[in-house]
């Protein structure tokens, strides 16, 4: 992320207050927590539970999600289009 912790959390920050901004009324129950640098989350899209964690490293950035079994067959679409985000949102960082 070529930055460090503290910055990529703000970053990270922003962009899910963005994020929740635009799709807030598509996302129900969301609940997320921080520990340490850890970011825990848990949420229903369209009546499907999707949770997982982002974690911040010294100099990375690492996502964990479980997708329910319906989105199974858009998981390589879904990965790459989180990679391009962050890609984009940490090239300047």
């Amino acid at each position: 992320h070529h930055t460090t912790r503290a910055k990529a959390r703000t970053i990270l920050e922003q962009k899910l207050t963005a994020m929740l901004n635009q799709f807030g009324g598509r996302i129900d129950d969301l609940q997320q927590q921080w520990s340490g640098d850890t970011l825990e989350f848990k949420g229903k899209v369209r009546g499907f539970t999707v949770k997982g964690t982002v974690e911040i490293t010294d100099d990375k950035i690492v996502g964990e999600g479980k997708l329910p079994m319906m989105a199974w067959p858009s998981e390589s679409k879904i990965r790459e289009a989180v990679k391009r985000e962050a890609d984009a949102l940490f090239r300047t960082a």
